[in-house]
């Protein structure tokens, strides 16, 4: 690989998407991506004794549909990604023990998905894997019980919250796929003072700014090289807020830029206020709609720029700001 500019890495020989693999809730099924879905559960605790245990299931589900539809067996791969929201990546180690496949775990908070696929991505280009795993997950319920208040509280959601979606996203990532991660870049940690937990989409739109316009200025494109700039979970608030800083740059991105938080629900018939979050929000999304997109050919070439909240509930506590973070990948399609 080499580097372009400051901070972007373009693949020599580049990287692919095998197959994929998205999972999802009852909320999600009933979206308006309900139909991308590989799978998806009525009952938020599929069956397990909490819905910490029914997150880890989520990513194990993901997992074997990627692994299913490329006809590939968990010792063929040599490294799975995963992380998620909760401490210590709890949801990945025990939803991915039974693969027995050499485990990288990851945190980006709802970044997750993008930063897995591209240390896959880089591990696949420089030969130290030949297939390797990226999935991630969150489920509303767990992420509920750990950054905000228990559900039985029935505490008034504020207008800029957004509904944490249940749901996972896994993609397998060797050379010979149909979808082409052609160049990636990893972000810097951004932090404007943002202190709001319910506003998550404030916290993390300077991130997905500072991220975008590196890329573009590195890889000297514009945002109308694009058939779609898909953000991970800024919602309705973040997004207008990118609108604002890219426009401040000159960048107009409002034309080709979609949102993952308010692709997956309907915020007219479901209340999710601001629309969706989490990890699964962008790793459910890429793998369950665009990917399918691009193996259509309706979509060429797109950036995924999944975003996150680096904050913990000691942070909020102690009345610390929310950093935020933004990985961008470029893919093409072969198709």
């Amino acid at each position: 690989m080499k580097r372009l500019g400051k901070r972007t890495l373009e693949f020599r020989l580049p990287p692919t998407i095998l197959s994929h693999g998205a999972v999802g809730g009852k909320r999600e099924a009933e979206g308006p991506l309900g139909g991308d879905f590989d799978q998806t559960f009525q009952d938020t605790t599929l069956q397990k004794e909490s819905w910490e245990k029914a997150e880890a299931q989520l990513q194990k589900e993901a997992v074997a549909q990627a692994l299913s539809k490329a006809g590939a067996r968990p010792e063929e791969v040599d490294f799975i990604l995963a992380g998620d929201l909760l401490n210590q990546c709890i949801s990945s180690t025990f939803g991915l023990l039974d693969f027995r496949i050499p485990f990288l775990g990851q945190y980006g908070a709802c970044s997750t998905m993008a930063q897995t696929l591209l240390v896959a991505s880089i591990l696949v280009e420089s030969g130290a894997a030949r297939r390797a795993l990226a999935v991630t997950s969150s489920h509303f319920c767990s992420a509920e019980r750990q950054f905000r208040l228990p559900l039985e509280y029935g505490g008034q959601r504020a207008p800029t919250a957004q509904w944490t979606a249940t749901a996972a996203g896994c993609a397998l990532v060797g050379l010979g796929g149909p979808v082409v991660i052609r160049r990636g870049l990893a972000g810097t940690i951004q932090d404007l003072g943002v202190k709001d937990a319910a506003n998550m989409g404030a916290a993390m739109a300077p991130a997905a700014a500072e991220s975008i316009f590196q890329f573009l200025e590195d890889t000297g494109t514009c945002p109308q090289d694009y058939d779609g700039i898909y953000t991970g979970d800024l919602g309705a608030v973040g997004s207008e807020l990118l609108y604002q800083c890219l426009g401040d740059n000159g960048i107009d991105l409002r034309p080709v830029h979609q949102d993952c938080g308010l692709l997956l629900y309907d915020r007219e018939r479901q209340d999710v206020h601001a629309g969706a979050s989490g990890c699964g929000c962008s790793a459910s999304v890429l793998c369950g709609h665009l990917l399918r997109r691009m193996e259509r050919g309706e979509l060429r070439r797109i950036l995924f720029c999944a975003t996150g909240a680096l904050m913990s509930p000691t942070s909020s506590q102690q009345g610390l700001a929310i950093p935020g973070v933004c990985h961008v990948l470029e893919l093409v399609s072969q198709q």
